[in-house]
């Protein structure tokens, strides 16, 4: 009987609601940009507008890199920025949940049981008495200007937003490894290359050396192939240093110590660089989880207005209680012993001096500012993607250019060997050509290293990938 009261008391209560509740403050739209139709970097690269829910899918995988798939997957597991990112969505999500709770009423029940003495009764018995109270209570603030709805509306953009946050932090993180493996990978080359150079400068040394010894030769001809030695010793400790630094970044990327991370050598191994297509679908700019996180900070913005907006008006409260007291528990639930009440009350702000003013000025203000953020982050995306496209076409003719001077140069190195062997020229010459010829070489190396990280960096520019199906 007592439950069945109260269920009849809130229904009483949600038809006031139902009629009563309206929405204050502006309602939401998403800030418009005049964008151009296309990159133009690119013909065919659309512009649209943020889809960042779709699959970027395993986009590394485009390398075909067997190791730096393995690296990947553990980005995810066990990066701890991307773990933070988890914790702080699981913040936000739970903020929904509770914001959400607002709008229901609150059911309370109250049991509970005194025992009191009178010290003016003659009699013990008479001076000690109990008393048994039973009780279920209900309140519930009405929404009636949109407040608690629009709290909800904020939660829920700000946990959207946190969300994108956590997909940027794992594009993120997913980015720099595979950019730091690729950099680790050609100082493998460039490590080899030096090897490869300093035992041939080391032969050349020894045969200087015996030929000096024998007065074939001036001493300047030892003393400048040394100096080659020495020269290309020094760049390649320069590189390995780079080489363990890149490995320590990779492992703490993939939460591990880096003393307990080792990636070992492998020089001969080939590295595919992705022809960018001449055409792509529009919908992949969309995908950045940057711009969604920056939009739906504009959501939650734009209802932060509508809840200082609702500061000016009344607020309404409901109650409900039912229950029954006895000062015998067996008579606790009779008809004769039961108690209800129902109220409503109401409050409002008569003069807090410009507070609430100043709040609805700052909730505009703020609103201001994410929409420039979200306009910027935008453009920065267009910049990024334009940017990664310029310099994609610049690398590949750069190689070409390389490849030919590198040619060029291993045939005059060729040339001015043969010359000395029969006495021509001095060894300072056949010394300039091998320094050219080897820093042609290593040119070559740190382009198509170049070559790798920008393409990896068009991609996240992309949001993930150049094809629909990433």
């Amino acid at each position: 009987m007592l439950k069945n009261k109260i269920i009849q008391s809130l229904c009483v209560l949600f038809p006031i609601y139902a009629l009563t509740g309206c929405m204050v403050g502006p309602i939401y739209q998403t800030p418009k940009m005049t964008m151009p139709t296309q990159f133009k970097a690119l013909a065919g690269w659309k512009v649209a507008e943020p889809k960042d829910t779709e699959a970027r899918g395993a986009w590394w995988e485009v390398y075909q890199d067997p190791i730096l798939n393995q690296l990947e997957q553990q980005v995810q597991i066990s990066n701890q920025n991307v773990a933070q990112y988890v914790a702080k969505y699981q913040q936000a999500a739970a903020l929904v949940s509770s914001s959400r709770s607002g709008l229901f009423p609150t059911v309370t029940a109250t049991p509970s049981v005194t025992r009191a003495e009178k010290a003016s009764s003659s009699s013990s018995s008479d001076r000690v008495s109990n008393s048994y109270t039973a009780s279920i209570g209900a309140s519930w603030e009405l929404d009636l200007w949109g407040k608690l709805r629009r709290q909800v509306d904020e939660n829920k953009a700000s946990a959207v937003a946190s969300q994108a946050d956590l997909a940027n932090a794992t594009l993120s993180a997913q980015s720099t490894l595979a950019q730091s493996y690729f950099a680790l990978r050609i100082l493998d080359q460039r490590i080899d290359l030096y090897d490869y150079t300093i035992s041939i400068y080391e032969k050349y040394c020894r045969i200087l050396a015996e030929k000096y010894k024998e007065g074939i030769i001036a001493k300047s001809d030892l003393t400048q192939a040394e100096q080659s030695l020495y020269s290309a010793q020094a760049s390649k400790q320069d590189l390995s240093w780079q080489r363990a630094q890149y490995e320590h970044a990779i492992a703490v990327l993939i939460g591990k110590a880096p003393a307990t991370f080792d990636l070992a050598k492998q020089v001969h191994l080939k590295l595919y660089v992705p022809e960018v297509p001449h055409t792509v679908p529009s919908e992949l700019l969309e995908r950045r989880p940057d711009i969604a996180a920056s939009e739906r900070r504009v959501a939650a913005a734009n209802e932060a207005i509508g809840i200082a907006i609702a500061g000016y008006f009344p607020s309404l409260s409901l109650s409900s209680s039912m229950g029954s007291s006895s000062s015998h528990f067996s008579q606790l639930f009779s008809a004769s012993t039961a108690i209800w009440s129902l109220g409503a009350s109401a409050s409002q702000t008569l003069f807090d001096f410009g507070a609430n003013k100043a709040k609805v000025v700052s909730s505009r203000a703020a609103y201001d500012e994410t929409v420039a953020s979200y306009k910027q982050t935008v453009l920065d995306a267009m910049q990024a993607v334009e940017d990664s496209l310029v310099k994609s076409s610049s690398l590949k003719l750069q190689l070409q250019a390389q490849q030919k001077a590198l040619q060029a140069s291993t045939e005059s190195a060729r040339i001015y060997r043969n010359q000395y062997d029969e006495g021509l020229i001095d060894y300072a010459n056949v010394a300039t050509t091998e320094a050219t010829r080897l820093t042609s070489q290593q040119s070559i190396l740190q382009t198509q290293s170049t070559q790798l990280q920008n393409s990896v960096a068009l991609i996240v520019a992309l949001g993930g990938g150049w094809h629909t199906a990433q």
